[in-house]
């Protein structure tokens, strides 16, 4: 099968992307089972190596171990979330409980375990370099939360927890995308009233895709945010609205409420397997908050004055509503209408009159260009590069040294695809035997149009998730297991959060915000009326964030979760940390695909506030250096990035920063503070 097999054979593309034009669905299945027997292999003959455990012939062979299941498993991720489609999802179903089998089978091996275990505890006399010691304790550590120091009941057990988790996690992400691909709202031109050009377009080309006349919303992101905020029609507002947030609660074979209690019980049974009294405990235990009422802290912080200043913010658009004859409490499906409303009002700023400045392509430019000036990186096009999709496009990095890695652009929303904006690699840096560049790719949903025209917004998460590439672009470790995005959860946004930082630069503005159809740049009135207006609708914003922080941290806290209601918990909750009625969650539990389609976010959706604490402080250092690109902080800065986790996160950041980071400067960029 390997000669014929192109995830088993050796690649021959531009700097060994994948073959996606050679690759089929049929292909994975024997490329998975071939890649891990090899990697059981391997790992046996690590354990039965009769030499005594060394660094080299143990941590370092298991760095170099599986790593033909990598190739293989990094593809066929990648793919499921960004190609789709009913082979690989049924694949996704088949093979996600056999490879977390897989995988308990080498976090439990006994003879492996002995080993790390042995070097753990003779670790100071090792003479180990400082990457070395940490990949050490970090392989040691990653052992012991898998269950490798549990007896044999104990070890089966966590096994069985994590092949049925596995399958649930692919369920549920599957029902959401299910319930976005068979929902839409088509529409006629008579019912366009208020619904400006751009979004004409962007939905006339959502229904073309689906096949249907006229005019469509889909459950995009990207078309349904703006369809609330411009569309006069109520009734239709409310339709879209109330399909969105029921996502995920169809009854029948794609409901997500079941399955939510059974994957939080089978959590927090595995947690007090290895000794602690919640899941939540146990996550956050390898996080920079430690524990959680650290990270409770902070969002307590910034609850109260986040639901003052929405307060106002609803009584503002409320006067507005008034004058315009509307009756009755505001309601969910009314904030983004009534707030754009208030926004032209008060700050003179028309999305409709903003969004033609910002094109799909200036603003990719904008990204690439900010990284030249910071970094030293440059961005080529590979035309003959293969890819999984014709809206891909694959792009050579390079810096003074020479290649740097590869960068994949996935911008727009299909199907099949799924929902929301990540970064994700094809490849890791690494330079353990040999140097070896990264592969990284950047998913967004952007709504289809001609010109694709992106609202600030959207190039804001442009930047953000271009942020997280340059964290795996500009990796230099030794160690697979450190490389990019390989680091504490609470830590990963502060590289894609302090990049949004220069979108907003006027120097940037100015630069590539450029009419689509006259090319002039976006004239300063306006950019100065943008930047007057960022701190306008963060109550609303950091409400709908932070409520969904809070539920998650609850949900996993819970003593009995397996007893939960999900929609009985969901609302009880809301109520009693004083849920604004009239503003929604950002994530209902339902289709919280950051919890629930996978583990890497449960308990740990806090992050993004506490990365926010590093970024708006980290990028005070650029302002205190009077300069956005001053050579000296961004060198620190890169850093930062090219150390994956080859340090402690704090100590990479005061490193950066010279200090430990302040609140302030988050309250201050949210206008929390007290006026």
């Amino acid at each position: 099968m390997s000669e014929t097999n192109p995830l088993l054979s050796p690649w021959d593309t531009p700097f060994g992307i994948p073959p996606f034009d050679r690759i089929r669905p049929d292909h994975f299945l024997p490329a998975f089972e071939a890649a891990m027997a090899e990697h059981l292999a391997e790992i046996a003959a690590i354990g039965a190596d009769p030499a005594a455990p060394s660094f080299a012939n143990t941590i370092e062979a298991l760095e170099r171990s599986g790593r033909a299941l990598n190739r293989v498993g990094s593809v066929f991720s990648n793919l499921s979330v960004s190609l789709g489609g009913e082979a690989l999802e049924a694949l996704d179903l088949e093979i996600s409980p056999r490879l977390a089998q897989h995988g308990m089978r080498v976090s439990l091996d006994p003879a492996i375990f002995a080993r790390v275990d042995a070097l753990y505890r003779q670790r100071e006399s090792l003479g180990l370099e400082e990457d070395q010691m940490r990949v050490l304790e970090r392989t040691h550590l990653g052992f012991i939360r898998s269950g490798a120091a549990l007896d044999g009941a104990a070890k089966a057990r966590m096994t069985a927890i994590s092949e049925r988790l596995a399958l649930l996690h692919t369920q549920f992400g599957q029902n959401v995308v299910h319930d976005e691909k068979e929902w839409h709202l088509s529409l006629s031109a008579s019912d366009l009233y208020g619904i400006p050009d751009f979004l004409r377009e962007s939905m006339e080309g959502a229904a073309t895709e689906r096949g249907i006349p006229g005019f469509a919303v889909t459950l995009s992101r990207s078309l349904i945010e703006p369809f609330l905020t411009f569309s006069a029609r109520r009734d239709l507002r409310e339709a879209a609205y109330r399909a969105w947030v029921a996502r995920g609660t169809h009854a029948g074979e794609h409901d997500n409420r079941p399955l939510i209690p059974e994957i939080l019980a089978l959590r927090a049974e595995r947690a007090r397997l290895l000794g602690y009294a919640s899941f939540a405990e146990f996550r956050l235990a390898d996080t920079m908050a430690g524990k959680p009422e650290a990270a409770e802290e902070l969002l307590s912080q910034v609850w109260e004055p986040a639901r003052r200043k929405a307060a106002s913010e609803r009584d503002r658009l409320l006067a507005v509503a008034r004058k315009e004859g509307f009756e009755g409490p505001l309601q969910p499906w009314d904030w983004r209408f009534y707030a754009e409303k208030v926004r032209q009002a008060d700050y003179d700023l028309d999305e409709a009159e903003l969004k033609p400045y910002f094109l799909l392509a200036n603003m990719q430019q904008a990204a690439f260009d900010t990284a030249t000036r910071l970094f030293g990186l440059t961005f080529t096009a590979i035309p003959d590069a293969p890819v999984y999709h014709p809206d891909v496009r694959a792009y050579e990095v390079r810096d003074a040294s020479g290649h740097v890695g590869v960068f994949l652009a996935d911008p727009y929303a299909r199907a099949n695809k799924r929902s929301g904006a990540w970064m994700s690699s094809y490849r890791d840096q690494e330079r353990l035997d040999a140097p070896i560049s990264p592969i990284i790719v950047n998913n967004n949903n952007f709504a289809r149009s001609e010109p694709t025209l992106l609202s600030f917004d959207d190039a804001e998460t442009l930047f953000h998730e271009f942020g997280h590439a340059l964290h795996g672009l500009l990796s230099q470790v030794r160690y697979p297991s450190q490389s990019g995005t390989s680091v504490r959860r609470d830590f990963v946004e502060l590289p894609s959060q302090i990049y949004e930082h220069w979108l907003a630069l006027p120097e940037t503005l100015r630069r590539y915000a450029l009419h689509h159809e006259t090319g002039e740049p976006v004239p300063d009135a306006v950019i100065a009326r943008l930047l007057a207006a960022r701190g306008f609708n963060q109550g609303f914003a950091t409400v709908e964030y932070t409520a969904a922080a809070l539920i998650d941290m609850e949900l996993h806290r819970h003593a009995a979760p397996e007893t939960i209601d999900i929609e009985r918990f969901e609302a009880a909750f809301l109520q009693r940390i004083g849920m604004p009625a009239e503003i929604g969650i950002r994530h209902r539990p339902a289709h919280f695909q950051h919890l629930f389609a996978g583990g890497g976010y449960a308990a740990g959706y806090y992050s993004y506030l506490w990365a926010e604490v590093l970024d708006a402080d980290g990028f005070d250092a650029f302002t205190e250096a009077q300069n956005p690109f001053d050579p000296a902080t961004a060198e620190r800065l890169r850093k930062v990035l090219s150390a994956g986790d080859t340090r402690d996160p704090m100590e990479l950041y005061v490193s950066f920063r010279g200090r430990k980071p302040s609140i302030a400067p988050l309250l201050r960029s949210r206008e929390l503070l007290p006026a």
